[in-house]
C-alpha cells in the first residue's frame, strides 16, 4: 500500500509508502493519505499524527511520470 497506518497510545503515525521513487504523490497516494486523514481526524481516541515517509526522503513532491 502507498499509505501506512499505525495507531498507539492516541498517536497515528501515518507513513508514505513509495520510497523506490522518494514517496512523490500520485492520485492513488493522495487520496489513500485524505482517507487516512479523514480516519484521524473521525477517531476520538487520535489525540496527534504524526506523518512520515519511509525509506531515505520523507516526499520528492509530485510524482510527474504519471502526468507524463
Amino acid at each position: 500500500p502507498d499509505i501506512l497506518w499505525n495507531d498507539a497510545e492516541g498517536v497515528a503515525t501515518i507513513t508514505l509508502n513509495r520510497p523506490e521513487v522518494l514517496n512523490s504523490f500520485n492520485r492513488p497516494m493522495a487520496r489513500d493519505l485524505c482517507d487516512a486523514l479523514a480516519r484521524a481526524g473521525g477517531d476520538d481516541t487520535i489525540r496527534a499524527v504524526v506523518l512520515t515517509g519511509a525509506g531515505r526522503g520523507f516526499c520528492a513532491g509530485q510524482d510527474l511520470a504519471e502526468a507524463a
